[in-house]
Order: C-alpha cells, then structure tokens, then sequence
C-alpha cells in the first residue's frame, strides 16, 4: 500500500455560521484546508483520477457542508470531516481546518479555527 497525502488548502466561502443571530443573518467570511490521508496504490499506478481523490469533489463536498449554517466552528468541521468520508472510501485519515475570517469579538483579530481530526 502507498499511503500518500492530498491537501485542498485556502478554500474560501462566505457562509453563515456563528452564535450570535446576527452572524447568521449577515454571515461571514471562511477558509477551509482539508488534509486526507489514503491509499493511493493505484492511483499512482493507472493515472486515472477515477482512482484517486479528486480535488474537484472535495471542494464541492466542503461548499456543500459551508452552506448548512451551523452556530460553532466545532459542528460544521465535523460535517465537512463525516461527508468526506461518506465519498471517499479509500480515506485513511482526514484533517480539517475552518477558520473565520475577522470575528467579531469586539477587537482586531485575523481569525479563529477549529481543526479536527479523525
């Protein structure tokens, strides 16, 4: 088995999550890296991306998961996580980073993030 990595990193959407009503009615700013781990034998063997983890429907699965609003940073990582699985049997590993983009909180602040793993 060749285990290999394949990173989508910087996927930017305008979503509405947060806790507060006024973030979900407004929304938001958000950039997702995904980090999958899978057995990528026969890929790197036939060339052929129906072997493989496209990165096109990586992104697709994220949008998907992006426009679901969801109050904490916790859950929709999560959903993002549970839907790649559900499409990618050869997942061995997958990592999730949303950030948000300038929250509210009332001072200057880049971002906040939630990674999960699993």
């Amino acid at each position: 088995m060749e285990a290999g990595i394949i990173e989508v990193e910087n996927m930017e959407f305008y979503a509405f999550h947060g806790c507060y009503d006024l973030e979900q009615r407004t929304g938001n700013r958000f950039r997702v890296d995904v980090r999958m781990e899978a057995d990528l034998t026969r890929a790197s063997e036939s060339d052929d991306i129906a072997d493989t983890i496209n990165y096109l429907e990586v992104y697709r699965v994220t949008q998907e998961q992006m426009a679901v609003p969801s109050r904490i940073l916790e859950h929709v990582t999560r959903r993002i996580i549970d839907a790649l699985y559900d499409r990618f049997p050869q997942l061995l590993r997958v990592t999730v980073k949303v950030s948000k983009l300038a929250p509210p909180l009332g001072g200057k602040t880049e971002k906040t993030s939630v990674t999960l793993t699993r």
